[in-house]
């Protein structure tokens, strides 16, 4: 079971921990609530999981133009 790791914004892949042992409270993801649960972390049918996180270059982006953060889609 791997878990992937991509930028929500620009879907660049950002890495991979191919532990199948890993627990959510290794990954930090115990703390999260059941919405943001199912916005961030997604499940595929290989038994893979995808979390969703912000990248270190659009977290740049949005610290600089704010703005960006009102437009549907504003990394792509």
């Amino acid at each position: 079971m791997a878990i992937n790791y991509v930028c929500r914004h620009c879907r660049t892949f950002l890495g991979s921990i191919n532990k199948s042992d890993a627990t959510e409270m290794q990954l930090g993801l115990h703390s999260l609530t059941p919405a943001e649960r199912r916005d961030i972390i997604a499940y595929d049918s290989d038994g893979e999981t995808t979390v969703k996180v912000t990248c270190d270059y659009c977290k740049e982006a949005f610290e600089n133009n704010p703005e960006l953060s009102l437009l549907a889609s504003p990394l792509q």
